[in-house]
């Protein structure tokens, strides 16, 4: 095989479109989190502590669903809590363990962003897209996701 065929594999597109289609939504979809004094790594948190049985989720289960460390959930959670959107507690089985929990204002002020940021996404994203072909690329995505990532659902309900 003539190394310059590797140039052309139709992998490097596919990898290349999502690369550059994920950059250009989040560029769209910045000003709307920021314009309510979160970053995207706080809403994606706060969204998914909103998403998530009582509201909570291990600490070690929100890291692997936001893609961060230990110490950087460790960081988010404790902005957030600063900010009172979210607490912390303990685990009563595990005393090494703990939960972050939305409050009340968390879940507030995740209302406020969320039409706006809903909005976006359908501007930017999901509306550019038929039903089906929403409904295929959430498929699509899913299988991706549980084969690369299968942490990332742990504790969902």
């Amino acid at each position: 095989m003539d190394v310059t065929d590797l140039f052309e594999d139709p992998r490097l597109t596919t990898m290349g479109l999502l690369f550059e289609a994920h950059a250009g939504v989040v560029a769209k979809l910045e000003p709307v989190w920021k314009a309510h004094g979160l970053s995207g790594l706080d809403l994606n948190a706060l969204t998914r502590l909103s998403r998530s049985p009582r509201r909570r989720l291990r600490m070690s289960e929100l890291a692997v669903q936001t893609s961060l460390s230990t110490s950087g959930v460790t960081r988010l959670v404790d902005r957030l809590a600063g900010a009172g959107l979210v607490e912390r507690e303990p685990d009563p089985e595990d005393r090494r363990s703990a939960y972050a929990v939305l409050t009340e204002a968390g879940a507030a002020r995740l209302a406020q962003v969320l039409p706006d940021y809903l909005a976006a996404v359908d501007r930017w994203f999901v509306g550019l897209l038929t039903p089906a072909q929403v409904e295929a690329l959430v498929e699509a995505l899913r299988i991706v996701r549980d084969t690369s990532n299968p942490e990332a659902t742990f504790g969902a309900g």
